[in-house]
C-alpha cells in the first residue's frame, strides 16, 4: 500500500523490449535505500517489483498487462521523469490517502493553468470513471495523492500547490499527455457492496 506522497522524481535510464517483458531501468537517489530485491515501488502511481537494487537505481519488469492498462507505453523513454514512492510502512503515518499501485484507467490533461506559485491541472477521465471522483475527495494522479476540487461531464481539477509542482513530475504536465489514475479504492467497495443489496 502506498500514500500518494512522492518521494522522489526519477529518470527512466532505459525501457527495452525482451521477450515478453519491457525490462525498465529507473535511475533514483533515495528511494534504492530500503529497497529490497523483490520488493514493491510505485512508479508514476503503478506498483512494480523491483527485480535488481543498486545504490543509483533499480530495475522492473513490466507485463503486456501492465502497459495495457497504464500510460507507461507513451511515456517510458530514457530521460523521462518518474514519481516514486515506496510502500506504507504498517508503523507509519498515511499522510495522503489509501493508494494500492493498481492503475484504475489513463487520463489526458486538459491543461495546467498557472496561478501565482500553484497550478490547476484538468484531467480527462476515461470512460468509467467519473462516478468514482467526488469534489473535495481524493484521486492519484501519476501516483501524486491529489484533492478534487472541481468536477464536470468527463473532467476533474485539482489544484496544484508549489511544492508538488516542484517535487512531482506534475510541474512538467503538457496538454495532450496520458497520465495514470487511481480513484478512491472506498468508492468502489462502496459500489459494489450498494450493488449487491440494490442491484442498481
Amino acid at each position: 500500500m502506498f500514500t500518494g506522497i512522492v518521494e522522489e522524481v526519477g529518470r527512466v535510464v532505459s525501457a527495452e523490449q525482451r521477450g515478453e517483458v519491457l525490462v525498465l531501468q529507473v535511475e533514483a537517489r533515495r528511494v534504492p535505500e530500503g529497497l529490497e530485491l523483490g520488493g514493491s515501488i510505485a512508479v508514476d502511481g503503478c506498483c512494480l517489483t523491483a527485480v535488481a537494487v543498486e545504490a543509483d537505481g533499480f530495475t522492473c519488469e513490466l507485463t503486456g498487462e501492465t502497459l495495457a492498462r497504464t500510460a507507461f507505453a507513451r511515456r517510458l523513454k530514457p530521460g523521462a521523469p518518474v514519481n516514486l514512492e515506496r510502500p506504507l510502512r504498517a508503523d507509519g503515518r498515511l499522510d495522503g490517502h489509501i493508494v494500492q499501485g493498481h492503475v484504475d484507467g489513463v487520463g489526458t490533461v486538459r491543461g495546467l493553468s498557472r496561478q501565482g506559485g500553484s497550478a490547476e491541472l484538468e484531467v480527462a477521465l476515461p470512460p468509467g470513471l467519473e462516478r468514482y471522483v467526488a469534489e473535495k475527495g481524493s484521486i492519484a494522479v501519476d501516483g501524486v495523492s491529489l484533492t478534487v476540487t472541481g468536477v464536470g461531464p468527463g473532467v476533474f481539477r485539482a489544484t496544484l500547490i508549489p511544492y508538488t509542482l516542484e517535487h512531482t513530475s506534475l510541474g512538467q504536465a503538457q496538454a495532450g499527455g496520458p497520465v495514470n489514475l487511481e480513484v478512491d479504492v472506498i468508492a468502489k467497495y462502496v459500489e459494489r457492496l450498494l450493488g449487491g443489496v440494490g442491484g442498481r
